[in-house]
């Protein structure tokens, strides 16, 4: 009899052990999967990483220059089941969200209980001045109210044209009429020509190209307030220039020390000239820190003459006459409102 109690007192333990251990391990079952954790632990966008204040629960985006904000992906990591924007369920680097306002993304647990990022976009700024607009006179490499006219052998990337001089006043050139007759091309040009006299819409497009270029040369002309005036006494030989509006007051000249312009992608120089723009041979405008040639515009009330064998960067307005010289080289636009000479040179759109 004693055995007996003592047998059921065994197994009233073991039925105690089986129920406990039983219950750890649905304990267990129940902490796997209700998991609180609901952290945005990684956020991109436009490839700009983001700042995460994980105490305020904010991020900070900036983003390069020009980008649209209106319509970005995000990608994204998170330590929650889930993530939503007003309700939509996001995924990451597929789902796009307007972020001209700040962004309110939602995080859910595995445990149901949620917590709000507050994303804040930045598009970055550039230094120096706006940008000169060129309108449709941008649509050029080389654009003239007189004459264009090659010696040598010139190569042109980009198009040509002129107004309100007709073709015949495009020289040099050896032009072939398109069937259409809107515009010409030629074996020195990798683009297009175009002039007055040819077939509509032709004529009208050009009007407003030379309308567009003669708005873009008063806009630069009349920017106010420069960060430099008279640098140099209009020699500029050898100085590395940041960005910026430079007035002066006379011409302006560079020896074979050439120029440096040091800057962003994004940065804006805006040459202010009253006189002529000399560049001398072999000199070389350089571009460093990312710097672009189609954010540099050399305004010239005078003439704008490229030496031989000059390397030269950025958009000219001149309100006279445009020369390249025999081997002269130039990344940008040759906006003139007279004419454009070449000799043996190469000039390509920025």
């Amino acid at each position: 009899m004693n055995n007996c109690k003592v047998l059921s007192k065994i197994w009233l333990l073991v039925l105690l052990l089986v129920t406990i251990v039983a219950g750890c391990g649905g304990n267990d079952t129940v902490a796997q999967n209700s998991n609180s954790s609901k952290a945005i632990t990684a956020f991109s966008l436009a490839g700009a990483t983001g700042t995460i204040n994980e105490t305020a629960k904010t991020i900070a985006v900036t983003v390069p220059f020009g980008t649209d904000v209106t319509a970005l992906n995000a990608t994204f990591t998170t330590t929650g089941s889930g993530v939503k924007v007003s309700a939509v369920a996001q995924t990451s680097g597929a789902t796009a969200n307007n972020f001209t306002s700040p962004v309110a993304y939602s995080v859910t647990a595995t445990d149901s209980t949620t917590v709000t990022y507050t994303v804040s976009v930045t598009v970055s700024g550039s230094a120096g001045p706006a940008p000169v607009n060129l309108g449709t006179a941008g649509n050029f490499v080389i654009l003239a109210k007189t004459g264009v006219s090659t010696t040598g052998t010139t190569a042109v990337v980009g198009d040509i044209g002129l107004s309100p001089a007709a073709a015949s006043f495009i020289t040099g050139f050896s032009l072939i009429a398109d069937s259409t007759n809107t515009f010409s091309t030629s074996s020195l040009v990798t683009g297009k020509v175009y002039a007055s006299n040819y077939a509509p819409p032709t004529p009208a497009v050009m009007t407003t190209a030379v309308s567009d270029m003669e708005t873009a040369f008063t806009d630069a002309a009349g920017r106010t307030t420069p960060d430099f005036t008279e640098l140099g006494t209009g020699n500029i030989s050898g100085m590395t220039l940041v960005p910026g509006l430079y007035k002066w007051g006379t011409g302006v000249s560079m020896s074979s020390a050439g120029v440096i312009l040091s800057g962003g992608a994004n940065d804006v120089w805006i040459f202010q000239i009253a006189g002529d723009l000399t560049v001398g041979n072999s000199a070389i405008v350089s571009l460093i820190g990312g710097a672009q040639a189609k954010n540099i515009f050399w305004q010239v009330a005078g003439q704008a003459n490229l030496g031989t064998a000059a390397d030269f960067k950025g958009i000219i307005l001149s309100q006279t006459l445009i020369s390249l010289n025999t081997g002269a080289k130039m990344t940008g636009r040759a906006l003139a409102q007279t004419a454009v000479t070449l000799n043996a040179t190469a000039i390509t759109a920025p």
